[in-house]
């Protein structure tokens, strides 16, 4: 009966959702008050109707009601209770039904903090949400219904795909779909904008805190997946440059491209059409992950499905919202004329040259990711694009922005004097060249990946503090001013400087990681980069839904024992697959990760040990980028409604 509840709530969402498409759309145009306001309860109701579904399938879930298709193949008694209420989102069906509760949400809060929007924007961004969410729930309803039951109940479930049994990947998809879903807000201001015909610096305050919300969760989202790949998977990497890892990152680089575009919007009018079309783009990758990950055109751990027809809908719904976006852009691109000139020298130049450096990353990054899929469909000829390919096409652009981002980030709008602002940054480049000299002199190996890689974080965390030390003014009381200034001038700096982090930990680790694989004997001790290794025993360890083969590992330094670690190799006998847990001494500058593998034939066990530099700095960078990001979002300036109390409407009336 509760399956049945939550189907009938979904069907319902559908309903209101296809008449939210359309009938504030209408009110809006005929500037008739009551259709207009007909999106509010809409939105509002399409929201509890959706949770409503979604609590209907968690309960499922939680009490293991076998009844349920999706149960059968996703869930098992005995697994335990966290990974109970996640396999809700670790399947196709589930995750789309977490991706359209996420859609209505954000549509239901941009109507309770959208109060001061002009009603006929808020009609209209409202109802291009709702066509958003028409579209997946159609999608959920004709292909991916998660409340089919089963002809014949069976005694208990298939159990969920032991990769996915982990906090990390728990945790992982509801940040990335808040992000990835995040980016439709942006896209139904965008559109909403070109149908009226308006872009002005009241748009881009209204746009700003809806895309720096989810940058944000991407941020925390991709982070969460490369650190579950880190110590999950086994194989000591961070990032593969997986498809699926590409698609969640291509989001995020235009996103941030976006963010600063609507900041030049907002304070100086100028580019609007760029804005605009950053918006659409933005959610058009997020669209082709969704395509990526369950079109079946491509084979991952990340994948969810492998249906081509499901492919198709995707792919239809894809085309549609975003041809039909560029071709309304297209049509109205001639009215969103820019107010603002500035010099060569600004920083609304600044933001142009990060603009185009982040979009032609995110640009080479999709070439990469579908060229094999085009090499095989038009040139019948099966590539593979790794990471060689990406490390060396995209680090040039991650250099050249990390070496002008705290010179634009410092200069003034229209008009500036690059002169002051390089001898202003002088302290920060000198000590940045330090520092790169000084690990040049003290590495073992002559790499200039390391040394580099820590100049340029220096570089970054140096600019951004010497940026807030400078909005601090001059003369006394300099600390109490800097304590006093906007929430969003700490926020930049914060991200900045955890650019900065990840870049120095992505270098630090790629420069001068140590890698050991051997054949190991109980008992038996070795060393690697000045630690001592000692495999102390095995032992076969019984989980509440697993058999785990564990290993004790002793670490020593210089004859003093740090930690004993427990690596394992689990099996899930009903799923029937293995997974690796690594065991990571965790430490401020270094980690040592260490894999059990294998027993072998001559005795022994098959063990692999890395020690790798400053690792932990790439996801504590992570957190302090989405630490700025939650700082600049809190400053009142920037809610949804600051800045809006205006009695005039939009901007630049179409001509």
């Amino acid at each position: 009966m509760i399956a049945e509840l939550g189907h009938f709530t979904l069907i319902l969402a559908f309903v209101i959702a296809c008449l939210q498409s359309v009938i504030p759309l209408v009110g809006a145009q005929k500037r008739w008050p009551g259709w207009m306001g007909f999106a509010e309860p809409a939105a509002n109701a399409q929201f509890l109707l959706t949770a409503t579904a979604f609590g209907a399938l968690m309960y499922a879930f939680v009490v293991s009601d076998f009844s349920l298709r999706l149960v059968v193949a996703n869930s098992h008694s005995a697994k335990p209770m966290l990974y109970k209420v996640t396999g809700v989102w670790g399947n196709h069906e589930g995750s789309m039904l977490l991706w359209v509760l996420i859609v209505t949400l954000f549509g239901a809060m941009a109507q309770w903090f959208g109060g001061n929007l002009p009603p006929t924007l808020r009609a209209r961004i409202l109802a291009v949400q709702a066509m958003i969410g028409a579209a997946f729930f159609a999608f959920i309803l004709f292909t991916s219904n998660p409340f089919l039951r089963s002809p014949v109940p069976p005694f208990d479930g298939n159990d969920l795909n032991p990769l996915l049994q982990d906090p990390g990947l728990a945790f992982h998809p509801p940040f990335l779909y808040l992000g990835y879903v995040g980016l439709s807000m942006a896209f139904s201001f965008a559109v909403a904008a070109l149908i009226e015909g308006r872009v002005d610096a009241a748009w881009g305050r209204w746009v700003r805190p809806w895309t720096l919300a989810a940058w944000m969760f991407l941020t925390i989202g991709i982070g969460l997946g490369s650190w579950w790949a880190y110590y999950e998977l086994g194989w000591g990497g961070f990032w593969f440059w997986d498809p699926v890892e590409n698609a969640s990152f291509m989001p995020w680089l235009i996103a941030a491209a976006l963010l600063h575009s609507a900041i030049v919007v907002e304070k100086r009018e100028a580019l609007k059409s760029w804005t605009v079309l950053l918006a659409i783009i933005a959610f058009g990758f997020s669209l082709i992950g969704a395509f990526i990950t369950r079109s079946g055109i491509i084979t991952s751990v990340h994948a969810f499905a492998t249906d081509p027809e499901r492919g198709v809908f995707l792919l239809l719904i894809l085309v549609v919202f975003i041809g039909g976006a560029l071709t309304l852009f297209a049509a109205r691109a001639g009215v969103m004329q820019a107010k603002g000139v500035f010099g060569v020298v600004s920083r609304e130049s600044a933001l142009v040259v990060n603009n185009l450096l982040l979009g032609v990353s995110a640009f080479v990054v999709f070439v990469g990711t579908i060229w094999p899929l085009v090499s095989e469909m038009f040139f019948d000829r099966k590539l593979s694009v790794g990471a060689p390919f990406f490390n060396q096409a995209f680090t040039p652009f991650v250099v050249v922005l990390g070496l002008l981002l705290p010179i634009g980030a410092m200069l003034p709008w229209k008009r500036a004097r690059l002169a002051r602002v390089v001898r202003l940054l002088t302290p920060a480049a000198v000590l940045a060249l330090a520092v790169g000299a000084l690990f040049w002199a003290i590495q073992a190996e002559r790499t200039a990946l390391g040394p580099i890689g820590l100049m340029m974080g220096t570089w970054l965390i140096a600019g951004a503090a010497t940026d807030l030390w400078q909005r601090s003014g001059r003369g006394g009381a300099r600390l109490g001013r800097l304590m006093r200034l906007p929430r969003a001038d700490w926020g930049k700096a914060v991200a900045h400087a955890g650019l900065g982090v990840t870049i120095a930990g992505v270098a630090g680790l790629m420069a001068w990681e140590v890698e050991d694989i051997r054949v190991v004997q109980e008992g038996e001790t070795f060393d690697i980069a000045g630690y001592s290794i000692t495999l102390v025993g095995v032992e076969r360890v019984p989980g509440p839904n697993y058999i785990s083969t564990m290993a004790a590992v002793a670490l020593a330094r210089n004859g003093r024992e740090i930690s004993t670690l427990l690596p394992e190799k689990r099996v899930y006998p009903v799923a029937g697959q293995p997974t690796t847990e690594a065991a990571i001494d965790n430490g401020f500058l270094r980690d040592v990760y260490v894999v059990i593998g294998d027993p072998q034939d001559g005795g022994g066990w098959a063990m692999r040990v890395y020690y790798k530099p400053l690792a932990n700095w790439i996801w504590g960078g992570t957190i302090l980028m989405a630490f700025g990001g939650l700082l600049s979002l809190s400053d009142r300036r920037y809610r949804v409604a600051a800045g809006a109390r205006r009695t005039r409407a939009l901007g630049v009336p179409a001509e």
